[in-house]
């Protein structure tokens, strides 16, 4: 998508401050404000497309798989920074989103043979997160977690051995 833009965006190499646009020579350019944005923003669509089938998995409405993705480009961004802050708590997190996942890839296999309704899908996947959230807080990990750098962590040590 970065490719695409600079092919298609006049562009300056330099940012302008919060400025997406800049007028120079009385020509218009974007900064790379501007292209970060349309990335990030990209990316927000792609995760959303990605959603399309686990939506499925729960429900053939029209109105509730348009209306979840629209949610869903609005707010996953925000949803992945609130995930990340927490994933170190809950460790077990990862376990339960991939089970979730399998969940739902096995329900879409055998929707030509059961159709699993709508609130027991609900209730497992609820389940799932809730259960892999509290085993994490009953069984915490044996070692705690390295802070990250940008939380003042000391940079590993540069090893002695020889080349």
């Amino acid at each position: 998508m970065l490719r695409l833009f600079a092919r298609l965006t006049p562009s300056v190499s330099d940012y302008r401050g919060a400025k997406f646009w800049v007028v120079e020579g009385g020509r218009r350019y974007a900064t790379p404000l501007l292209a970060v944005l349309v990335v990030v923003e990209t990316t927000d669509l792609v995760f959303a497309v990605d959603s399309i089938p686990a939506i499925f998995a729960v429900t053939r409405d029209p109105f509730i798989v348009y209306t979840s993705n629209i949610f869903a480009i609005l707010g996953l961004r925000a949803l992945f920074f609130v995930l990340a802050g927490v994933m170190e708590k809950f460790h077990y997190l990862k376990i339960g989103l991939g089970l979730v996942l399998a969940f739902v890839g096995v329900k879409m296999l055998l929707t030509d043979l059961y159709k699993i309704p709508v609130g027991i899908s609900l209730g497992v996947i609820a389940g799932l997160l809730a259960g892999s959230m509290i085993l994490s807080l009953l069984r915490p990990p044996a070692e705690p977690p390295l802070p990250h750098p940008a939380e003042g962590a000391e940079p590993l040590p540069h090893s002695t051995a020889p080349d």
